[in-house]
């Protein structure tokens, strides 16, 4: 449960209950289960989706399916590989009705997806996505376990409330061939792309390499950036994290890479293009953000911006933050890749902390307290290598960083079948 707050244990137990847990298990009353591969119901994924029921479930066996892309439209659908692995989807050239190999309608409500590889998506307005979910869908849609890489763009979504958890998401392609409309810059490893999207959560995720554009973009109205790897890498990408009409957001627990091929001085973008949601209110909390091009700026917000900065390392030359009104407390800044921190191995991006790391950097966290609204901001899990998460289980007081030494690597009423992970935090 991400949320803490004052509600008792049995009314946050029922509420989990209500969603089957985190993992939204697929209750089989629900629905008919559907199977897709060789000798299945379906030889299709499109095939399945076109007869696909609210409620179902569809199981697609691992292999490749070339040009199989679909669009999903009845409600609480699940869709799951049946493994071992996942189940490869290679467009081929070929996206659904020119946005991405599979396309979630406005009444695919509640959709799940766990278990695909999404490749080679291309459409004409530069922008073919693994997965396209519809702004006008007013539910939730979870995506889980799938690797997106060398599409346009991973996932372009804009639900009510959107949930992306252990993915992995890489090498987003510069737009060369497109209609006259298209530019270059769209290239994002995924973006919430309107503010009609209450919520996104971000966790336990794999973003690096996309081109021009940035490792996580939302114009949500609440975002959650929780526990991931984001990394530039060799890439020529954008801002590492960019939300560009502020709202709510908590940046939490990540280890942040800018990559010395970036055009953008700024790796965290705040509210640098407009205040359109309203609230312009940033909590970076315990991430090690790391610059490994000879200037810039860690965290760049809008003037006027409330913004919260505790325990962070900031490892690299450059400006610590810049706008907005910023409260600092506790954050260890070190400008100049002496490796005081005694991480790991910066050289293959491994920043965790070792027994030699100083005290202080050590045990040396502070509390960081709730959000105005309650949100409670100590980092309670953290990133493990790769797309896994472990509890961040403290060995004396918390640590600095994204990593502690020595543990394992308004709207509409609440949902009641969303996932817990979203639907307790979409207004938080």
């Amino acid at each position: 449960m991400l949320k803490r707050s004052n509600r008792s244990p049995s009314i946050l137990l029922s509420l989990i209950g209500a969603a089957f847990g985190l993992g939204l298990l697929h209750s089989p009353s629900e629905g008919a289960t559907l199977t897709v591969g060789p000798g299945k119901t379906y030889s299709t994924i499109r095939a399945a989706a076109a007869a696909a029921q609210a409620g179902d479930l569809v199981v697609v066996d691992p292999g490749t399916y070339t040009g199989d892309v679909c669009a999903w439209t009845s409600p609480n659908v699940t869709v799951r590989c049946a493994g071992p692995g996942r189940a490869v989807l290679n467009s081929n050239g070929v996206v659904q009705d020119d946005k991405g190999i599979w396309v979630v309608g406005p009444t695919a409500t509640g959709f799940t997806a766990d278990g695909f590889e999404f490749y080679g998506a291309h459409s004409t307005g530069g922008n073919g996505c693994g997965i396209r979910v519809d702004s006008n869908n007013r539910g939730w849609v979870a995506i889980r376990n799938c690797y997106f890489h060398d599409n346009q763009m991973g996932i372009l979504a804009s639900p009510d409330s959107l949930l992306v958890e252990h993915c992995e998401l890489s090498n987003t392609v510069p737009t060369t061939v497109c209609d006259p409309t298209c530019r270059d810059g769209n290239q994002h490893n995924i973006y919430v792309n309107t503010s009609s999207c209450r919520v996104v959560v971000f966790r336990y995720n794999y973003s690096h390499g996309s081109w021009v554009g940035h490792q996580f973009k939302s114009r949500a109205q609440n975002s959650y950036v929780l526990y991931n790897r984001l990394a530039d890498e060799d890439a020529m990408s954008g801002y590492t994290i960019d939300i560009p009409d502020g709202g709510r957001a908590y940046i939490i627990g990540n280890l942040i890479e800018q990559g010395p091929n970036s055009p953008n001085s700024g790796i965290i973008a705040y509210a640098a293009e407009s205040a359109g949601n309203g609230i312009l209110d940033l909590y970076v909390v315990n991430n090690t953000i790391v610059n490994d091009k000879s200037s810039g700026t860690f965290i760049q917000s809008r003037d006027g911006s409330t913004v919260r900065v505790v325990n962070n390392i900031l490892y690299g030359p450059g400006t610590p933050w810049s706008g907005g009104i910023v409260t600092a407390l506790n954050n260890y800044i070190e400008p100049d890749y002496s490796n005081t921190a005694k991480f790991a191995n910066p050289a293959s991006f491994d920043y965790h902390l070792t027994s030699s790391s100083p005290l202080t950097v050590l045990n040396a966290g502070v509390p960081p307290g709730p959000s105005l609204t309650g949100y409670d901001l100590t980092p309670t899990s953290q990133y493990v290598f790769d797309l896994q998460s472990s509890p961040r289980s403290l060995l004396g007081g918390l640590d600095m960083g994204a990593f502690e030494y020595g543990a394992g690597g308004g709207g509409p009423p609440p949902d009641a079948t969303a996932p817990s992970a979203i639907r307790d935090l979409r207004n938080r």
